[in-house]
């Protein structure tokens, strides 16, 4: 593997991620050799996130100052900005607070305080509101039932729509896979990339358009924030597409990580399990007939190839599958699942995460030699739960013991099949005017570009 020269960075199964070690050795230009020790080595200089996002080979100068507004910092702002007006009779004023939990960063809240999934969620919902100020705490999974029911639409169409409909598609919702499949593979790579939004954004279209107006609030006076695995999630918040100007608003105006939010319960105290009493928030929640969390089958990174695979399957073939049988293609990152009629393969996707494997599949699109028609990609080795913002175990933690027993936390809980959401059903009509309209497609989905122009220290070969 070869890498370049100017930059080297450890660990480079990810992007991205604040938990690399990203090195650059000094480079020194010298007018009279004689003056100098040439018999010293050249010093290291260990690079920050901060430096990281600043240094414009991943994001642009712009970027970076927008994700520097997704800090807990900037939280920290708003909330204090609400106690003084509140202190002056201003409340007219004041920001609705909406805080939208991703279930990826629940399961590792829940890990991290030894806390069952419904017990997590409790905790979360009374410390945000009772110790923070926060007025709703909402459930990501709700959006992620649009997101799903989208992307199996979508793959539908285009499968049966003949030879003449790109495939494979690639799956859009992880923003570091985004970043880079927009700045160094450009216009070649758009037409295989998904145009569903990812359930953030989708979550930050229901509370500005839909849930803004059944509390009676304008959209700019909603200061909505996600807490979600990944840093790179800040950057697709950032996105100029996610700004509605006739709105003047944001769909997300702040995104936290997971490990930001276990550092404001440190510097602003929590609420014990024993005195939570909060849930969270209807409409938005995704809840069993026990009132308890619901999550979707197909892993920790959304479940986008279980269901679009088993919804094509049945509704395309009319065949039942109850589970997929994933084949290993070249390590637990890359694997496969096909569906075979008399001996020929008639449906075929795969899930890929991490760089290595990501270099490798968009190599055979470019060769014509993938045989996938639908590809769930995710920048992190280990797909969402495993993401850059997720907190970092002690060092005296077994990493694959802690790996398994989160993806056991976020498995903890009963499946649903998004199509089974009956307010979602009922959005669709009530909210968006039916699944074809005009306003389903400001809502749901989203567009992508060629960025090519800026590819630099992105060119790596994983």
């Amino acid at each position: 593997m070869s890498l370049s020269s100017a930059l080297k960075i450890a660990d480079v199964d990810d992007f991205i991620n604040p938990s690399q070690e990203c090195v650059k050795p000094i480079v020194t230009k010298l007018d009279k050799l004689d003056k100098y020790d040439l018999s010293s080595k050249s010093e290291k200089v260990k690079i920050s996130l901060n430096d990281c996002l600043a240094c414009s080979g991943c994001i642009t100068s712009a970027e970076s100052v927008l994700i520097n507004q997704q800090s807990k910092e900037e939280f920290y702002a708003v909330l204090e900005e609400n106690r003084r007006l509140q202190e002056n009779h201003q409340e007219s004023e004041m920001k609705t607070i909406i805080v939208s939990i991703s279930p990826q960063s629940r399961a590792a809240l829940g890990l991290k305080y030894n806390l069952e999934i419904n017990q997590i969620s409790k905790m979360l919902a009374t410390t945000f509101k009772e110790v923070l100020g926060v007025s709703y705490v909402f459930d990501t999974t709700f959006a992620r039932d649009f997101t799903l029911i989208e992307s199996q639409r979508e793959f539908i169409s285009r499968y049966c729509g003949g030879k003449h409909h790109t495939l494979p598609i690639l799956v859009s919702a992880c923003p570091g896979w985004i970043c880079y499949a927009e700045k160094i593979h450009g216009k070649f790579i758009l037409p295989y990339l998904s145009a569903v939004k990812s359930p953030q954004q989708i979550m930050g279209s229901l509370i500005k358009d839909y849930f803004a107006s059944q509390i009676n609030k304008r959209p700019r006076d909603i200061y909505h924030v996600t807490v979600m695995p990944c840093y790179d999630k800040k950057l697709e918040a950032s996105r100029n597409d996610f700004y509605d100007e006739t709105l003047n608003a944001a769909a997300v105006d702040c995104v936290l990580t997971s490990g930001e939010v276990i550092q404001i319960f440190e510097e602003k105290g929590y609420i014990a399990i024993k005195e939570a009493h909060e849930s969270l928030d209807k409409p938005f929640v995704s809840l069993n007939e026990n009132s308890e969390i619901v999550t979707h089958d197909g892993g920790g990174s959304g479940g986008y190839l279980e269901h679009v695979f088993k919804s094509t399957v049945s509704e395309v073939f009319q065949i039942k599958m109850q589970t997929l049988n994933y084949k290993i293609v070249r390590n637990k990152d890359f694997r496969e699942v096909a569906l075979t009629i008399n001996e020929d393969t008639v449906l075929k996707g795969a899930v890929v995460y991490g760089f290595r494997n990501i270099q490798n599949i968009i190599q055979k699109i470019k060769r014509g030699k993938c045989s996938y028609h639908y590809i769930e990609i995710m920048a992190c080795p280990g797909g969402c739960l495993n993401g850059g913002g997720q907190p970092i175990p002690d060092s005296n933690v077994n990493l694959r013991h802690y790996a398994n027993k989160l993806d056991e936390m976020y498995n903890s809980v009963s499946k649903r099949k998004p199509n089974e959401n009956r307010l979602v059903r009922n959005l669709y009509n009530e909210w968006l005017n039916g699944a074809d309209s005009c306003k389903a497609r400001k809502m749901l989905l989203t567009n992508y570009y060629d960025k090519s122009q800026f590819q630099n220290s992105l060119s790596i070969k994983w």
